[in-house]
């Protein structure tokens, strides 16, 4: 399961509208309601979308509440990450130290930098089952990445466009105000795209010696860090990159993360877990994530699972979530 941290959930809490009862939903997360706030301090991924999706249930202003609470966000809240970010000589360097040393704040989510014709996507990846809670979050996200990029920017910093995998809660002009740009949805990426000239502009405090210095400071955080979690991702990521193509062998994954597989084994066993349990929240995944976010049909979905029968994958999915794929599939709020 991944983690979170801490810093979020009070951000969140901060941005509710005046007389909504959050006090039980921060201490239903073991958080004392008024801090202190402690970035290292770790909730569950689970956890803290169930939080998220209950506070703006209760909010009347939910649909703006995950964009309020990205432009509340300062660079300096993330610690040595933050100040990572903004010493950083430009915004492609802030973007690739968020690439290098984003799981200091967290298992969940991972940022990526990729190449497009305009530019290029700085783009989320977020474990999760596409919960309410985790799209809030998806939405927070990108909202908090655009406001420390124009907070170290040494010029206004608009993105080109914003795109996320999740349709609109609401009405679609809410967003694209909030970020000054197009915003599309039911995109194949959570993420956002910014021209070469945005990433070359100097980030204002930015200090090539100083960024170094907390360089160093965050390699050593990472390397403190529990690789289990780091692992079972990387395991995951290979299944699905194989699975059309059949379900992978040990072998097969342990050749891609190069290592033996005697030592892939003995590491996931190590800390409770199987190659095989693995294997199938692979399968599952991306089977939820097909079944939401494609018109894919059923057999083609069982197909890119890795699955010879349809009839196969339906009982497998029934087994994993109590209901048939096509079940699910119409019960998907982003259907």
């Amino acid at each position: 399961m991944g983690e979170i941290t801490s810093l979020y959930v009070y951000k969140v809490i901060a941005q509710a509208s005046d007389g909504v009862e959050t006090r039980d939903l921060i201490e239903g997360l073991g958080l004392a309601p008024i801090g202190p706030v402690d970035a290292a301090r770790m909730v569950s991924s689970a956890a803290y979308y169930q939080f998220f999706a209950d506070l703006e249930a209760r909010d009347p202003d939910g649909l703006r509440l995950p964009l309020k609470i990205g432009a509340a966000m300062k660079s300096d809240e993330y610690g040595a990450f933050g100040l990572a970010w903004k010493s950083a000589p430009d915004l492609r360097g802030s973007y690739i130290r968020s690439q290098r040393y984003g799981r200091v704040l967290g298992s969940a989510e991972s940022y990526s930098i990729e190449p497009s014709e305009d530019g290029v996507f700085y783009a989320l990846e977020k474990a999760g089952d596409g919960s309410r809670g985790m799209l809030l979050s998806n939405e927070a996200s990108m909202s908090a990445v655009a406001q420390i990029s124009a907070e170290v920017s040494s010029q206004r910093f608009v993105p080109e466009a914003v795109f996320f995998k999740h349709a609109a809660r609401g009405d679609e002009a809410v967003y694209s105000e909030h970020f000054s740009c197009p915003v599309y949805f039911n995109s194949d990426r959570d993420a956002l795209l910014v021209d070469e000239a945005a990433l070359a502009v100097p980030n204002k405090l930015g200090d090539e010696t100083i960024a170094s210095f907390f360089d160093r400071h965050l390699e050593q955080e990472l390397a403190s860090l529990p690789d289990q979690i780091g692992l079972e991702q990387r395991v995951r990521k290979a299944v699905v990159k194989l699975l059309s193509e059949g379900v992978p062998t040990l072998s097969e994954i342990s050749n891609e993360l190069g290592m033996s597989a005697r030592t892939l084994q003995r590491r996931l066993s190590e800390n409770g877990r199987s190659f095989q349990g693995l294997v199938d929240l692979a399968r599952q995944e991306l089977a939820q994530q097909l079944l939401r976010e494609t018109d894919y049909s059923l057999a083609e979905v069982a197909f890119l699972t890795g699955f010879s029968e349809q009839s196969g994958f339906t009982r497998a999915f029934k087994r994993w979530s109590g209901q048939t794929p096509r079940s699910y599939r119409l019960g998907s709020p982003l259907r």
